[in-house]
Order: C-alpha cells, then structure tokens, then sequence
C-alpha cells in the first residue's frame, strides 16, 4: 500500500514537472521574438522615441474618440423641440419650427375632412389626422436631410483632396475653404461659405464647427471637425491627416456602391412584389368595377382595404430593412 502510493506521488510530481516544464518552453518560445525586438530597439537607442511617436498617437485618437462620444451624447439629450429643429436645419428649410407645426396641422385637417367628404368610416379620420399631421411631416424632412447630407457627402473627398493641395503648397486653411466654396456647390460649397463667413465676422472656428455638425451630421463632417479642433490645440501634420480621411471616404464609397450593386436584384423584387396589389386592383376597377367596389362601400371591406394596406407597409419596411447597408 505503500510502496503504491510513493509510486502515484512520484508519478504525479513527474507529471506536474513535465506540465509546468511545457508551459515554460512555450512562453519562452512565444515571447522570444519580443524580447530580442526590445533588446535591440535599447541597443539602437530609439525605445524612447518610439515610445513618444506611440503615445502621443494614442493620445490623440483617445481625444478624438471622446469628442465623438461627447458629440452623440448631445444629440441624445436633445428635448422634441430641440430635435424638430436640428431636423429642419439638416434637411436645408429656412422655417421656424412654428411654421412647421402650423404645416403639420394644416395638412391633418384637410386630409381629415377629404375622409369624411368621401363617407369613409369616421374612426379612420383619427388615423388619417396622425398620419399626415405627425408622420409625412417628419419622414419629408428625414428625407430631404438624407439626400441633402448624401450630396455633402459625395464630394467631401475632393474637397478633403484640395485641402490637403493646398497646405502642401504652402496656403492657409482658410484660403482653402474660400476655395471649396467657390468651386463646389450647394450642400458642400455652402457650408465651407459659412465657415469662411463665420471667421471674417470674428466667429471662432470651434463654434462654426459644431453648428455645422448640426446641419450635416455625418460621420465623415464629423471626423473632419474633430480633427481641426484637435489639430488647432495640440499641432500635428494636418495634410496627412486629411489625406487618410480622403481615402477612408473613397474606400466606403466604393464598398457602398458595390453594397447597392448587390442589393439592386432585392430592389426590384420588393418594387415588383409592392406594386402588384395597386397593378391589380386598377385592372379590375377597369374590368368588373363592382366587384372591387364592395371594398369600398362595405365595412368589411374597409377593414380588409386597412389590413392589406398595414401588411404591406409592414413587408415593405422588412425588404427595406433587409436591403439597407449602413457603412
């Protein structure tokens, strides 16, 4: 019994060793490369500098992430009016957001009462009111917002391009921008007018800045802000900077447009598949007008008429959602 348990300490001890001996080799082994890259980056000299180049790299994309969280975490805490009017400045209105109420609530009212002149049920006026009032409003300005930050966006490359140009040619960043906002046009030509304005008025460029990332919300506008708030405080190599910028926005896109070429095919389908109720119903209007008419005089019907149309709309937003690529 002994003799069987010296022998199952042995035997344990060798295991352990052989264990602990393997684990040994391989960090060894795996760390090795490391240890000889620091030894000679200290015999050479430039641990140091390295070092430096690395921290203040870190440092400033630590800068920049926390501009953009900060950033984000104002547009969360916008109030509704707040938002309405950030919404009427992104989709290029000069009204206030009054008018914009006084639209909305014109536009309920006459869409109710064209639903009661019809002899519809009345429980669908309430339906009618919100949508038209509350809802279309709303999807016109994210609408024109999104087409008008995608002309921005289309030639902020160029104009990122002739920055760079130009400061390696030994011109001001303001020159610069007087020059984008001579030769492009409006969204992008507009905004670097307003910035070359803003200064010429004493304005600094810090709050020219912000309240154009209040009508042009991109990632990319963003970026570019946050870099020459950065670059004005702490100094740095601006042409490369914005020339790194250019070709990210030239990469996505060409990712974005390959993303649409692939995405074209869903496109047509969900077209074809959402026009095909509307394609036959005027078909049968021309046909047999009676038989599609009992949708429109029968309760039954109209319930029946706002099911599909709820389906439909709901199928659409799905194919839609499916299709959409964000980059």
């Amino acid at each position: 019994m002994i003799k069987e348990t010296v022998i199952l300490i042995i035997i344990a001890s060798a295991v352990a060793m052989f264990v602990l001996g393997s684990v040994f080799i391989i960090v060894t082994v795996m760390s090795r490369p490391k240890i000889l890259l620091r030894k000679r980056i200290s015999e050479i000299g430039s641990l140091g500098e390295v070092s430096s180049t690395e921290k203040t790299e870190s440092r400033r994309a630590k800068r920049i992430q926390e501009k953009i969280k900060q950033l984000e975490q104002k547009t969360k805490k916008r109030s509704f009016m707040e938002a309405i009017r950030a919404s009427i400045l992104q989709a290029g209105l000069d009204i206030s957001p009054g008018t914009y109420f006084v639209i909305s609530a014109v536009l309920a009212a006459v869409s109710s009462l064209i639903y009661l002149v019809l002899k519809l049920p009345p429980i669908g006026a309430v339906a009618v009111a919100v949508v038209m009032g509350a809802l279309i409003p709303k999807f016109v300005l994210m609408y024109m917002a999104r087409k008008r930050q995608a002309l921005f966006t289309q030639h902020f490359a160029n104009a990122a391009d002739l920055i760079v140009r130009g400061i390696r040619s030994g011109l001001p960043v303001n020159e610069c921008f007087n020059v984008i906002a001579r030769e492009f046009e409006a969204p992008l030509g507009e905004e670097f007018r307003l910035l070359v304005e803003g200064q010429n008025l004493g304005m600094t460029i810090d709050s020219l800045l912000e309240k154009g990332i209040e009508r042009i919300p991109t990632s990319e506008y963003k970026f570019f802000a946050i870099v020459l708030q950065i670059q004005r405080q702490t100094g740095g190599n601006l042409a490369d900077t914005l020339d790194g910028l250019s070709k990210v926005l030239r990469d996505r896109k060409k990712m974005r447009d390959k993303a649409k070429a692939m995405a074209s095919e869903a496109m047509a389908s969900a077209g074809i598949i959402g026009s095909m109720p509307f394609a036959v119903a005027g078909l049968l209007s021309v046909v047999n007008p009676e038989y599609l008419m009992v949708l429109y005089y029968e309760k039954t019907g109209n319930y029946l008429v706002g099911f599909g149309l709820f389906w439909m709309f709901l199928g659409s937003m799905v194919m839609k959602k499916m299709i959409n690529f964000k980059m």
